[in-house]
């Protein structure tokens, strides 16, 4: 072969390999910033447009995209399992008794809709989880969090594993610190997460036992009338609108009144009374009732880490054309 021969082939042999580079590159890259700017490049407005428009409508709507990540994210994987249905074989996770009073999952599938309207089979339904809850922080006027998008979904429920990694609220604060260490949350971070329950409101079902068949006596005195009026029976209905509100303050605003709250006693949860109390979280809760910013930066910083816990990228997962189904059942 001629010198030119041997020139040609070497040239081609290179252009293989960098097209083979950039095709694994293509498949295996992770999580990034405007992920869809080719793809789908209307997608995140897309999904802000459509939680704005569901907002106004439903203002509920905005602390069910927060729980939804938590829910979500926390459990293995940033995957939309939360999502899947229930099937004759499993049991979705939403389901779950741990998932009590989560609910408007059905917009969810509204703005799937409108995505698939745009960009047919391109955006994944755990990346709308996951920027629908910001949409929603910032909508209850909580920080505007930049989040990575990329995720795709995974093909079942992992309802066997909910107790493994959410706490429950009765749970010591010990636990509580060790299931979010393990998905890589420190302190503040927890402390900050636990800050969302500063809006929405519980339902009676989760604190009775704070009140009956006696009142817990760390509970502030002048807020359990109040509560006793809202949770009038010791077994309250599920089904029954018997809520309290979480902060009576500003039960629409994200803020660091709820630390305030808490440190007054007037704290729902077990865990609520715990975080103000305990010696390694009372003084991060101290220094975010004083300060919103402080509060803020760490509370954008646990949910980028809770966002990007263990996702789905490249050729993993699916991309589901119905949020609710995985493909194969769809």
């Amino acid at each position: 072969m001629g010198g030119k021969g041997v020139m040609m082939v070497a040239i081609l042999c290179l252009w293989a390999l960098s097209a083979t580079s950039e095709a694994v590159t293509e498949a295996e890259r992770g999580l990034m910033m405007n992920f869809y700017k080719d793809t789908c490049p209307q997608a995140e407005d897309i999904i802000r447009e459509q939680v704005k428009l569901l907002y106004k409508r439903h203002k509920n709507t905005a602390f069910s995209w927060l729980r939804n990540i938590f829910h979500d994210c926390a459990v293995e994987s940033c995957d939309a399992s939360l999502l899947l249905d229930s099937t004759r074989r499993e049991l979705g996770e939403k389901e779950h008794d741990r998932s009590f009073g989560l609910r408007n999952f059905r917009y969810i599938e509204e703005i799937k809709e409108a995505l698939e309207r745009e960009c047919p089979g391109v955006v994944s339904c755990s990346d709308i989880l996951v920027l629908s809850a910001r949409e929603g922080i910032e909508a209850v006027g909580g920080p505007y969090i930049p989040l990575k998008t990329g995720r795709r979904d995974g093909l079942k429920s992992r309802t066997d594993m909910l107790e493994s990694y959410l706490p429950d609220h009765n749970e010591s604060i010990s636990v509580v610190l060790d299931k979010f260490k393990s998905i890589g949350i420190d302190t503040p971070g927890l402390v900050a997460l636990l800050g969302s329950h500063s809006v929405g409101r519980t339902h009676c079902v989760k604190l009775v036992h704070r009140l009956y068949p006696e009142v817990d006596p760390s509970l502030n005195p002048d807020h359990v009338p109040h509560m006793l009026h809202k949770c009038p029976d010791s077994i309250p209905d599920p089904k029954a609108v018997q809520y309290v509100r979480n902060d009576r303050g500003t039960p629409m605003v994200l803020d660091n009144n709820y630390y305030r709250n808490i440190l007054d006693n007037k704290g729902l949860l077990l865990v609520d009374h715990q975080l103000a109390h305990d010696k390694r979280t009372r003084p991060i809760v101290k220094k975010m009732a004083k300060d919103q910013a402080y509060f803020f930066k760490e509370f954008t910083r646990a949910i980028q880490i809770l966002s990007e816990n263990n996702p789905l990228t490249g050729s993993k997962g699916e991309i589901r054309k119905q949020c609710n189904l995985a493909n194969k059942n769809h």
